[in-house]
């Protein structure tokens, strides 16, 4: 399944077992020899939520949240009869996370998603830093300074704001440096992003463990919360992704991202292993 080509292999753990799943995410994510992906999900049983997703980065380590990925998750309980309710909640490293589905034709289109409250404590994101927040903080990276401004959604973002197109950054170069960084404890996630008006930014994505991809919904709500926090945008942004656009909203009296869009199915299949 993708979210705006964010792609995952999806497992419904409640007929599947995986005995090793870091190794499994490892050899299935591989794109000439697996089936080619941004990593693994495992959709399990919750004594918590309505459902669990177990999330592996495709170099195998364990992620917290996966915005993209929590969406297919919806639509994969959804259209698969796992469930009939349009509202349910999912458990995750991060939080149980309350997601509303807009069906259309008895198949889910939309899914919005209740991200929950965005961490700006530098030890809850974790960062190394100073203060009680991270906002326009300088970062030198390979000898050069940066500002960024670090938000957690349940995983580790570092912003960095750029009057660039971002179409002709050095990602795979750069990328590596900012998610290897000694300031980041548990590596981080970075997004560069170009603001164009008051209701729109635009960004690419170095993931922690996965490299550039396509989408990041995470990233995205971060990014959001970033051009609020810095005077950049109203409170409710489109952000545009390699893949597509994602609409994200910071509920600040209620201290709530909602995110919305969309997940599609690519295609079944068995791994023979």
């Amino acid at each position: 399944m993708q979210g705006l080509g964010n792609d995952y292999v999806y497992v419904n753990c409640f007929k599947e077992k995986i005995d090793n799943p870091p190794e499994l995410a490892r050899r299935i994510s591989d794109r000439h020899f697996g089936v080619g992906s941004d990593g693994l999900i495992m959709i399990n049983p919750s004594d918590k939520a309505d459902f669990e997703m177990e999330m592996y980065n495709a170099d195998g380590s364990r992620g917290e949240m996966c915005g993209n990925g929590i969406r297919c998750v919806a639509k994969y309980v959804y259209d698969y009869g796992l469930t009939d309710k349009t509202s349910i909640s999912v458990e995750t490293l991060g939080g149980i996370k309350y997601l509303d589905l807009t069906v259309q034709d008895g198949k889910v289109k939309l899914v919005k998603v209740n991200m929950g409250r965005p961490e700006l404590a530098p030890s809850k994101v974790p960062v190394a830093a100073e203060g009680d927040r991270a906002v326009d903080e300088p970062i030198t990276v390979d000898g050069k300074e940066y500002r960024m401004t670090c938000v957690s959604m349940g995983n580790p973002h570092a912003v960095i704001f750029t009057d660039r197109d971002i179409r002709e950054l050095p990602l795979e170069e750069i990328g590596p440096k900012f998610e290897n960084h000694e300031r980041f404890p548990k590596r981080v996630n970075t997004e560069f992003v170009r603001v164009l008006d008051r209701r729109t930014a635009e960004m690419r994505v170095w993931e922690r463990g996965s490299g550039e991809t396509l989408a990041c919904g995470t990233g995205a709500c971060a990014v959001a919360v970033a051009c609020v926090l810095n005077g950049l945008t109203e409170d409710e942004v489109t952000v545009r992704l390699l893949g597509g656009d994602l609409q994200i909203k910071w509920d600040r009296e209620n201290d709530i991202v909602y995110m919305t869009g969309p997940a599609e199915v690519v295609f079944d299949g068995e791994w023979n292993d």
